[in-house]
């Protein structure tokens, strides 16, 4: 990644010294530069991947060096005669631009053409992101965020600097979404395709690698995701589908002492979804009926047909197994990591399951993927003052001011970089069941259903076995303090506390240090840190009126003053059902 702009004297100047610059001032001689093969691609992450295209990225006084309009066109006719300018000028140096041009495209030099070797090179205009149409935006939507300056406008130099530490930490480029990004990620560091060459003709054929999803609409009527044919006709039979969402939970009653406290103390998980993927085993096959099944103690996974209703649990407690929290009232489909949890807690009987859909491979698929998020989301994070192993009060004075990064360009980015890895991991997740609503339903199952990447159970899992963890660490709390949250939306839970402070939940050793495996205030994926403190009798109010109190998460501060719509901002909300941007959960 390197940004192109102009120095005081009016010639070129890059933000990467290593990176020669354009030997003359006009369009062609950019042209004529982008196809002498610059040191710009993005290196394979795995032996078996494919590397990527490197970006130019242009600054405003770029384009009035180049005699390229400060904004994009907004006519047809604008923007075809900006096409043919383009064109023209690349052709005079054999190169050509893609077809469409909007704030990002591409300029090749195909193979075997006149002025050197086959060459690709992406070029984002950083004063023209957010113009233009639908698909226009869309196609950098990624790339708004990663330009916008602190002082908010688009800036190509502050773009370039941060798609660097993007792609180093992540170990790809960034792609036109959050949520395509991911699938980009698992596809750089988790190649489905082999590439090999037959010795005794040269050619070269491709194969799926051991573990690789397979491409197809592989979807099973009990999980094909909400948009899915199989889905619908299952609802119209009266037939159960597959639920393995999210908390929304807030169905008890205060106890006694619960009610004699004076606060709501929200808690919320960081990065839940990546405290149990490193190592959670996903189906990779399709998935098959099979009948009276055996369990093997949840090394298999799939989704199976269990009833819990006689299984007793903690009563101050969300139901392990459902969304909504509340006891099931029949029969239904689980994902393995919901079974085997049931299983060993609480004692359910895996031989009274009749029917499961099995994978024929199970594999931890995301563990490569989740390592290297991981591993940007904490980088970021650290330097915005936030690290493992902080003690809780250290960790409460750090995430109270992390988000104020004055002046500081280091602070400012690591704060864009890691909004950003958060909504990665989301909208891929979220991506497992993607409904593309903008593509109509014949479209969409051309496109989407039969893509490698839409795999609602995998989604299920993923969802499964984070709010599984949730539980296991609520029980843990419970089992060591006696305090169980009453309110639980996806991963912020509301306790009742005497201080606006989340300090008297936490169960601490003698020592003073947090009990593994339950509630604990840090940066860590599967931590905690400090929402909002809500005064208890507001909290009271919204039940009594039928709403999640959670969505006053919003309306005050940690100290529990109340604080006005313009301060507030909001945070995540849960993973939708799969949506190709920036929103997610978590």
């Amino acid at each position: 990644m390197v940004a192109l702009d102009v120095a005081e004297d009016g010639g070129w100047v890059l933000d990467v010294p290593q990176v020669p610059a354009p030997a003359g001032p006009k369009l062609p001689d950019r042209f004529a530069w982008l196809g002498t093969g610059l040191p710009l691609r993005v290196e394979r992450a795995h032996p078996s991947g494919r590397g990527g295209d490197g970006t130019v990225c242009l600054t405003a006084a770029a384009l009035k060096q180049l005699g390229l309009p400060a904004a994009l066109p907004g006519t047809e006719k604008a923007l075809t005669a900006l096409q043919a300018k383009m064109a023209k000028a690349s052709a005079s140096v054999g190169m050509e631009p893609s077809d469409h041009i909007g704030p990002a495209f591409h300029v090749f030099r195909r193979k075997g053409s006149a002025g050197g070797p086959k060459t690709s090179v992406r070029i984002t205009i950083a004063p023209w992101l957010g113009q233009g149409d639908g698909r226009q935006q869309a196609t950098s939507a990624l790339a708004g965020p990663l330009a916008t300056a602190p002082a908010g406008t688009k800036d190509g130099l502050t773009l370039a600097r941060r798609s660097r530490a993007f792609t180093t930490d992540l170990g790809a480029a960034p792609g036109a979404t959050t949520a395509s990004t991911a699938m980009l990620l698992l596809d750089a560091v988790r190649p489905r395709v082999e590439w090999v060459k037959d010795e005794a003709t040269g050619e070269w054929s491709s194969h799926l690698r051991e573990g690789a999803l397979p491409a197809g609409d592989l979807c099973v009527p009990p999980a094909a995701g909400a948009r899915h044919p199989l889905t619908r006709e299952q609802l119209f039979r009266g037939e159960t589908v597959c639920e393995e969402e999210d908390y929304k939970w807030w169905a008890r009653e205060l106890t006694e002492q619960e009610a004699g406290r004076a606060f709501a103390v929200a808690v919320d998980v960081c990065a839940s979804y990546l405290s149990v993927t490193d190592s959670l085993r996903l189906p990779s096959g399709p998935l098959e009926l099979v009948r009276n099944p055996d369990w093997n103690g949840g090394k298999t996974a799939g989704l199976w047909w269990a009833d819990f209703t006689a299984t007793p649990v903690d009563e101050l407690l969300p139901h392990p197994a459902t969304c909504h929290g509340r006891p099931p009232t029949g029969p239904g489909w689980y994902a393995t990591p919901t079974v085997a949890y049931m299983a060993a807690t609480y004692g359910f009987d895996p031989a009274t399951i009749t029917e499961a859909y099995l994978s024929s491979h199970t594999v931890p698929l995301l563990k490569e993927w989740t390592g290297h998020v991981r591993g940007g989301y904490k980088r970021a994070y650290a330097d915005l003052g936030l690290t493992d192993g902080q003690s809780p009060e250290e960790f409460l004075a750090a995430n109270a001011v992390h988000k104020d990064v004055g002046t500081d360009p280091v602070r400012a980015d690591a704060l864009v970089l890691a909004g950003l890895y958060k909504n990665i991991y989301k909208g891929g997740i979220g991506k497992w069941s993607d409904s593309a609503r903008h593509l109509d339903d014949e479209q969409w199952l051309e496109k989407v259903a039969a893509s490698w990447s839409y795999r609602p159970e995998i989604r299920f899992h993923i969802i499964a076995a984070a709010r599984i963890a949730a539980h296991r660490r609520l029980r843990k709390t419970l089992q060591l303090t006696g305090r169980a949250p009453f309110a639980v939306n996806v991963d912020s839970y509301l306790y009742a506390a005497d201080q606006p402070s989340p300090l008297e939940v936490l169960p601490v050793k003698d020592d003073g240090t947090p009990v593994p495996g339950a509630l604990r205030l840090d940066i860590a994926p599967g931590s905690h840190k400090h929402e909002a403190s809500i005064p208890l009798q507001a909290a009271i109010e919204v039940m009594g009126r039928r709403e999640h109190p959670s969505r006053l998460t919003h309306d005050y501060a940690t100290d529990g003053t109340s604080i006005g719509p313009e301060q507030s901002g909001t945070d995540e909300a849960g993973v939708g059902a799969g949506h190709d941007d920036e929103e997610g959960g978590n």
